[in-house]
């Protein structure tokens, strides 16, 4: 999988490169990535208090706590459009306002219900792409705001870069303000 290099707060990993399709060993390797992200998610808060959970990791981004509510949202988005991707052909699949969900009352709660939602979300998600045999990787779903097919393929890379992307704004932060 390919990744940009930038120091941009913006991308403490780099913006993710679409690729046309993985190789069994980028399959694996973002799968593992995937499955250990709620613990690196978890680690990544951990011992924070509220005003640290309530700073933006970047100016004008989102809170650390948002950022982990996010993560939820958005892989519980993604699991369910793998799915529909695996039992529907190449359905349009419906967006989501993520900004606006950001802004949510939940979005403002604690965290530890989204870390638990990770951690079962990414067992069942890890467990299917494990399962998946070599023609189930280019079924795919139609985003209707680039009007492109999304492959499965492409989606376990781009939620494997998401994971990392994520949780680097998070540790990137801790780092900055020698919160340890």
């Amino acid at each position: 999988m390919a990744f940009a290099t930038e120091t941009d707060l913006r991308y403490p990993v780099g913006k993710w490169e679409r690729p046309e399709n993985l190789t069994d060993a980028e399959r694996a390797s973002g799968i593992q990535l995937l499955e250990e992200m709620p613990a690196k998610a978890r680690a990544a808060v951990a011992g924070l208090n509220d005003q640290q959970l309530d700073t933006p990791y970047r100016p004008g981004g989102w809170t650390v706590r948002q950022t982990i509510h996010h993560l939820a949202d958005s892989h519980f988005s993604a699991f369910t459009r793998v799915k529909l991707a695996l039992t529907e052909d190449t359905p349009t699949i419906k967006p989501y306002l993520e900004a606006r969900w950001a802004e949510l009352p939940d979005s403002k709660g604690p965290v530890a219900a989204s870390l638990e939602i990770l951690d079962g979300l990414h067992s069942r998600w890890t467990a299917l792409f494990r399962s998946l045999a070599p023609a189930d990787w280019s079924r795919g779903y139609i985003h209707p705001e680039h009007g492109r097919k999304m492959s499965v393929d492409q989606t376990l890379s781009l939620y494997s870069w998401h994971s990392r992307h994520h949780v680097a704004h998070i540790t990137a932060l801790r780092e900055r303000n020698s919160w340890r």
